[in-house]
């Protein structure tokens, strides 16, 4: 059975905040042998960080969490609770710089989903995705 652990990063609604959360993602993961996932997971929780801190203004968190059955889950919560825009097709996106991180999240991984989840005393949303980490 895999071993399983549960951190989560509480930042605040700052754009150096997506910088920390993927510089510590690498490190967790690292720290856990789980190298083989780092690329993909920094890509992800940057997309879902970065949705956080830039269309909220209150505070937000990051969660990476390895399940019992080694199931590797990345999730960003923030203050807003509308649900997230519904991801667009990479295709469409073409040259813009925004209005693709969804759609690489759900290139990427094969389950990722939202639900509504309070935090810090305020209603929010908790947007997350999953790897498999064999």
């Amino acid at each position: 059975m895999p071993e399983t652990w549960d951190y989560t990063l509480h930042i605040p609604n700052d754009p150096r905040a997506v910088t920390i959360c993927r510089r510590t993602l690498r490190l967790i993961l690292t720290l856990h042998g789980l190298v083989n996932l780092v690329d993909t997971a920094e890509l992800l929780a940057t997309e879902l960080v970065s949705n956080a801190v830039l269309h909220t203004k209150g505070p937000a968190a990051l969660r990476v969490r390895r399940s019992p059955e080694g199931t590797v889950w990345i999730g960003a919560w923030d203050a807003d609770p509308e649900p997230p825009e519904p991801p667009r097709g990479l295709e469409l996106v073409g040259e813009q710089e925004g209005g693709r991180g969804l759609g690489l999240v759900a290139a990427c991984t094969q389950y990722w989903g939202w639900m509504p989840s309070a935090r810090f005393g305020s209603p929010g949303k908790y947007v997350w995705c999953e790897l498999a980490a064999a």
